[in-house]
């Protein structure tokens, strides 16, 4: 099976300053994230060894840990691209009128989706997200890296709300964290996660 690889960030870790310091980057990707790619790739290991032994008895334990980390991989791969240098102001075009179609307005949506990742109990994320079956953006509270998601729901942006996001340069204020982080965000790639997501499958099929 092909091993989870971590993702270059396509930035440096200072790149993102003042808002979010070098230091946190260099953590946050090259230990954090890096760590959840490691484990999944583990986790996978021992599931097939298991397999081969025709032994499934620890399968449970080993699927759940599998999830959080493979889970924890996608969410910090999708908040890199999120992320730019000199981003932030607010969506243009489909996403834009989607936003305020489904919101009232951008910030509407803005309140919301920092309150769903300021209030979320314990480590977490908050994630604005296509619905399939009503159609629509929604916000969403991931905790941990898994729960709390609609089935079926396809993330197109992330906050991240776990300590390690903010803490060595925030301390005990992440709502001054959540703020600035709309300083940096790659509404282009949101776009682009929003269209594919949205896109019902015969048409993509068409292409």
């Amino acid at each position: 099976m092909k091993p989870y690889v971590l993702p270059d960030l396509g930035y440096d870790f200072a790149a993102l300053e003042p808002y979010i310091s070098a230091e946190i980057m260099a953590l946050h990707h090259g230990k954090h994230h890096k760590a959840y790619v490691e484990k999944a790739n583990e986790v996978i290991e021992t599931i097939d060894e298991a397999r081969a032994k025709n032994d499934l008895s620890s399968l449970a334990a080993l699927e759940k840990a599998l999830a959080f980390n493979v889970s924890g991989h996608v969410l910090h791969s999708i908040l890199w691209k999120n992320l730019m240098p000199q981003g932030g102001g607010v969506p243009r075009g489909e996403l834009a009128r989607r936003i305020a179609q489904d919101f009232g307005s951008f910030e509407a949506m803005k309140g919301q989706l920092t309150e769903a990742a300021a209030t979320v109990l314990g480590s977490g994320w908050g994630a604005l997200a296509w619905e399939p079956t009503a159609k629509r953006l929604v916000t969403l509270q991931i905790h941990d890296h898994q729960s709390n998601v609609a089935q079926g729901a396809v993330v197109v942006m992330v906050i991240d709300a776990w300590e390690h996001a903010y803490y060595l340069q925030y301390k005990n204020q992440k709502a001054a964290f959540f703020e600035a982080v709309w300083n940096l965000w790659n509404w282009a790639d949101v776009a682009d996660r929003f269209e594919r997501a949205s896109v019902p499958v015969a048409a993509e099929q068409t292409r």
